[in-house]
Order: structure tokens, then sequence, then C-alpha cells
């Protein structure tokens, strides 16, 4: 199970590394041992204004989500995306998926993960509302080593899905398949065929 990401940003680095070599001073001067992981996530939440983890934590998740840009609408990330997958990265790739074309087990590799995800984002319709039990249906035809509900949380994540706030409703977001993942998408429907 993946553990949820906070987004930490500081306003000045300045200021942030003054607070927080003043807190650790103290820190030590209190306890004989260095902070635990704990007291460091609390140091950095009171650096940047907060009270303690606790509130920064409450206060990033009920932050809007940002709306990912799909590749149409980013001229950057159109660039990006036209570079082709080297033969050897679709070969490297094509091993998470076996010979029916489903997802073998999550990549440990952050950069092998959307472009799976993208294999796995096919398999479900377009242009339609479906509930979370029809998308797990969808997401378990598309994987075989059983966290449908990892999928399907990274996702939205990466912005190929999106969810209402209570979780009910899905849809796949309509989105061009960057060039550079086209090549992988081509090989695994040819294992399929």
């Amino acid at each position: 199970m993946s553990r949820p990401v906070f987004p930490f940003h500081a306003p000045d680095i300045s200021a942030l590394a003054r607070s927080l070599s003043t807190q650790l001073a103290k820190q030590w001067a209190e306890h004989a041992q260095p902070p635990s992981h704990v007291q460091l996530l609390n140091m950095l939440a009171r650096a940047v204004g907060q009270q303690n983890f606790q509130q920064f934590r409450a206060q990033a998740q009920a932050a809007p989500v940002p709306v990912l840009p799909t590749i149409a609408a980013d001229p950057a990330a159109k660039r990006a995306a036209q570079v082709q997958l080297p033969a050897a990265d679709v070969l490297r790739l094509l091993r998470h998926f076996d010979a029916q074309g489903r997802l073998l087990r999550w990549p440990g590799k952050f950069s092998e993960q959307l472009p799976c995800l993208w294999v796995v984002c096919r398999q479900i319709p377009t242009q339609r509302e479906m509930s979370e039990r029809a998308i797990n249906e969808y997401i378990k035809r598309a994987e075989c080593f059983g966290d449908h509900v990892l999928l399907r949380r990274e996702l939205v994540n990466y912005g190929l899905l999106t969810r209402t706030p209570d979780g009910k409703v899905y849809r796949r977001i309509e989105q061009a398949v960057p060039e550079a993942i086209q090549a992988l998408l081509a090989a695994v429907q040819c294992r399929e065929a």
C-alpha cells in the first residue's frame, strides 16, 4: 500500500534553514539524541508556519487536488511526449506484462509506472461515468498481481481517471496517448493478439 504524499513548499529557503537550525539546536540541548522522524516532521511543519505535522497534513488533504494538464493543452509536455521510447525501453517495460497483456507487477521504478498505467488505462472505456465497482472490474481484468486498489489510486493520482470527492463516480479522462508510450501500447496489443 502506498502512503499519501504531501507537497512541501517553503517560500524562503533561508528562513526555513534558520528555523530548522534553531529548533535542532534546542532539541539537541534538551536531549542527548538526535530528533526522531516525527519530531523532524513537526519541525518542518513549524518552519513553514503550521503548529505541527498533523495540522500540515490536514491542510494538505483539504487543499483541492490540482488538475494535471493534458498533453494537448501543454506545449512543453507535447514536445517531451514526442520523444520515442527506444526499443530497449519497450522491451524492459514489456517484462511487466504477461502474454495476455495484463500487468504482472507494479514497477518499482517511478519512470516505469506511468507507461504501465497508460496500458491499464486503455482498458477502461471513455466518456462513461462508472461506479467504483465497475472501475475495479476493468482494472482487475488488466492486472494479475491482485492490487487493483493501488492501480485505481495511481490512475487518479496521475490524472488518467477522475473521481468525485466521495469516490462513488469515476470517469476516464480522454487524452491523447503520448507518442513515447504508443510503442509500448502497440507491443502489448501484439501480445494480446
